[in-house]
């Protein structure tokens, strides 16, 4: 296990790609979907041998928090951080940098999806590792995945200069992050191969992301040196739940890395990495049968059906497809949902229209 390195697992999602499975009060990393235990015990499992449980944090919501210690009671209950309100990644990683400097002021922090799926673990913990010793030389480092095709749902990492190889691996000045593109951009930059995809994982010192945001976000830094002042003391709930909802909404990507001076990226292929986005993401880490389909739960008939996908919660429900192709069939009960296979990213828009019109279904 490598000195002072802690896992920070961001587990505050909200619900909204795998609508209507997940639901605020139960987003997708609380959701067994690929195999007996959730996203967020994966997560977990797969940081043994290089992380021990006192070393791995848990930044969510006080709603989601109770499922999430039952899910991994191995972690100490101290090490569930919880953010009064959502804040955007930005908040949350500085959160954890302050709670993680007063704890170990040497520390290096793996900032961590709970969501995602990822097939080569040891891949994963070997690359993990890598990032350790570069983040040890100053770089705040950002884990990249190589593009296999042109994704239009991922954001891209644009690679510049080499700046070495460690245990194997290629390491690269970061030239900028690009938000998702359309196809043709996409393709573009897959033919280029000087891009990477986006996994929003990252490792550095603790001591060096708080000085970028010394830097870059003065305002979020001063609240944050407000909440550490209090951390460990009776004031720490009260100057938490004061501090908080004043911070301004950021993501890290915008806050802090798009405009870092020492930002260095490890692209990583053969992850088997999948950020299971949205339903027909489920077709690249899911099994399907000879008609290419994917039942999950319940019951199925499928008469000419091919390339679909039925998740259907009720063990006793009968789901009956005749002569359909490239659909999304998802029935929760309260909620069914019928789409086009490559319309699947679009449950979002659902969701926004259900918070407008103030209905009870998210």
């Amino acid at each position: 296990m490598l000195e002072h390195y802690y896992a920070v697992i961001m587990a505050g999602g909200g619900g909204t790609r795998l609508w209507p499975l997940s639901r605020q009060a139960r987003p997708k990393q609380m959701l067994r979907l690929l195999e007996e235990r959730s996203l967020f015990q994966t997560s977990v499992e797969r940081l043994k041998g290089l992380f021990p449980p006192e070393r791995i944090l848990v930044v969510t919501v006080a709603e989601q928090a109770a499922i999430l210690r039952e899910q991994s009671p191995s972690i100490p209950a101290e090490n569930f951080l919880l953010e009064p309100m959502p804040r955007g990644t930005a908040s949350v990683i500085g959160f954890a940098g302050v709670v993680l400097k007063h704890r170990d002021p040497q520390a290096v922090m793996a900032v961590l999806t709970s969501d995602h799926f990822i097939g080569n673990e040891e891949g994963f913990r070997d690359l993990l590792a890598t990032a350790y010793r570069v983040a040890q030389e100053g770089l705040l480092v950002t884990l990249g995945i190589t593009p296999s095709y042109p994704a239009t749902g991922y954001g891209y990492i644009q690679l510049g200069e080499k700046l070495g190889n460690y245990g194997g691996r290629d390491v690269y000045q970061v030239v900028r992050f690009k938000e998702k593109p359309d196809e043709e951009h996409a393709r573009e930059m897959l033919t280029a191969g000087d891009h990477a995809w986006n996994s929003g994982m990252f490792v550095w010192l603790v001591d060096h992301i708080l000085d970028e945001f010394g830097n870059q976000m003065p305002e979020l830094h001063l609240q944050l040196n407000e909440i550490a002042a209090a951390w460990g003391t009776s004031a720490q709930a009260e100057t938490l739940g004061r501090v908080w909802p004043k911070i301004n909404p950021e993501t890290i990507d915008y806050g802090i890395m798009e405009g870092a001076k020492k930002a260095a990226v490890i692209p990583a292929g053969n992850l088997g990495w999948n950020d299971v986005g949205s339903w027909d993401s489920l077709f690249d880490v899911l099994p399907a049968d000879a008609q290419g389909n994917i039942v999950m739960g319940g019951h199925h008939i499928g008469l000419d059906t091919r390339q679909s996908l039925v998740y259907v919660n009720q063990e006793h429900r009968l789901i009956v497809t005749i002569g359909v192709e490239d659909l999304v069939v998802v029935d929760t009960g309260d909620v069914l949902l019928v789409c086009r296979k490559d319309q699947a990213q679009k449950v979002r828009q659902i969701v926004s229209q259900l918070k407008t019109e103030d209905m009870n279904y998210i």
